[in-house]
């Protein structure tokens, strides 16, 4: 089943979160994941948001096994101390059905 991992990402130092992004970037791709977004500013259609002025990363990936590969990985690790001091990070990571594989028809 896919994996989804989500970050909201407060940018304190955009200049210097590039380096990270661009490697972080080939390394999602070297272990299996993909962009759905990038950067994208949520708009609140309902309730209070706490993500005003936040940017949403979400990522698909084969299954949790290989998010977390990627998370835990001695390569990731590496890159990621290049985040260091560039902003306010949150990271989650959930496991649900691809949208194709959901159906309105519950009949079946």
């Amino acid at each position: 089943m896919p994996a989804y991992m989500i970050v909201t990402a407060r940018i304190s130092d955009p200049q210097a979160f590039r380096a990270y992004a661009e490697r972080a970037a080939r390394l999602v791709a070297q272990f299996g994941g993909r962009y759905l977004v990038l950067g994208a500013a949520p708009q609140a259609l309902e309730g209070a948001s706490a993500d005003a002025g936040a940017k949403w990363v979400i990522s698909e990936w084969p299954d949790v096994a290989s998010a977390r590969r990627f998370w835990d990985s001695a390569e990731y690790a590496e890159v990621k101390r290049l985040r260091d001091g560039t902003g306010q990070f949150e990271v989650r990571l959930l496991e649900g059905p691809a949208p194709a594989a959901l159906s309105t028809d519950r009949s079946t």
